[in-house]
């Protein structure tokens, strides 16, 4: 009996491993970026259309942190990725997370211009910034004028972490170090790699 209690231990945990080593696999080095995140040989910015409960991101938790931004009401959003994909988009990826006392609703990351209010509370008011070539690269919008990032970022409780992500034209190969803005938060250097 506790051969057999013991043996079925061993498949579950065998089971498991094999579970998630198939899930930190990707595809073409993507890395850790879930089946949200747009096809690059599709060429085609992702569509909004799924993320009107705040959108659900990469679900492996990410290694590398390019950059992390600490703001109001302890808010802090972490940079995981910044990726530049053959259709000419640069895709941030990261997470969000509420190290303050009361729930956070990204209100005024939506940002100032009106179009995007139909965005909610989002990242639509981030902005990448290409320093040496003077230029700002704002976040992308569908034919709806809602932006290509994470919306429904509300009620974000004390100690709850969320992913999100915001999509943006790419700028010129030859640029790799640009600085991200988010309203309300400091601005954070990171490097956009290759997809």
């Amino acid at each position: 009996m506790r051969y057999g209690r013991r043996a079925t231990i061993a498949v579950a945990f065998a089971a498991g491993a094999a579970i998630t080593l198939a899930g930190c696999g990707g595809g073409g080095g993507g890395g850790d970026k879930g089946g949200d995140k747009p096809s690059t040989s599709a060429g085609a910015p992702k569509t909004s259309g799924s993320s009107g409960g705040g959108d659900e991101t990469p679900s492996a938790t990410p290694t590398e942190v390019l950059a992390q931004i600490k703001g109001e009401k302890d808010m802090v959003v972490t940079i995981n990725s910044a990726t530049r994909d053959s259709g000419g988009f640069v895709t941030v990826e990261g997470v969000v997370t509420n190290n303050g006392t009361s729930g956070f609703t990204a209100n005024l990351w939506v940002g100032s211009e009106t179009a995007l209010s139909h965005s909610g509370a989002s990242v639509a008011g981030a902005v990448l910034v290409d320093e040496a070539g003077k230029k700002r690269y704002y976040v992308l919008r569908d034919t709806d004028g809602r932006c290509l990032c994470t919306m429904g970022l509300v009620s974000i409780q004390p100690k709850e972490s969320r992913p999100f992500f915001a999509q943006f034209p790419a700028p010129p190969e030859a640029t790799t170090q640009v600085s991200f803005e988010l309203p309300t938060m400091p601005p954070a250097k990171i490097t956009i790699s290759e997809g």
